[in-house]
């Protein structure tokens, strides 16, 4: 059985269902077929950041972006840090 996807604009139709027509969240997922603990899911993250809710598939959010940029580069130092104290321990030791 393949997982179902919804749209952007699916995700964002259901939450202004709820939001604008004060339809309860159980009877949404009724009516739009989706499991409430989903919907539940899709009004949190509409209420949390509206203009970059539901990104999309391989898309990511600027601040998850710029943290896995931070991520790389952190361990790329860590990894330089490490060859230096390499190279240090060895030319420490040639010396004495």
């Amino acid at each position: 059985m393949q997982r179902r996807k919804f749209s952007r604009e699916f995700k964002l139709e259901a939450v202004k269902l709820i939001k604008e027509r004060s339809v309860s969240v159980a009877q949404a997922a009724r009516d739009i077929d989706v499991a409430e603990s989903v919907l539940r899911r899709w009004l949190r993250e509409g209420y949390a950041d509206p203009h970059q809710a539901f990104p999309g598939q391989g898309q990511v959010k600027p601040e998850q972006q710029e943290l896995m940029q931070l991520r790389r580069e952190v361990a790329k130092l860590k990894a330089e840090r490490d060859i230096l104290k390499k190279a240090a321990a060895y030319f420490a030791k040639e010396l004495t």
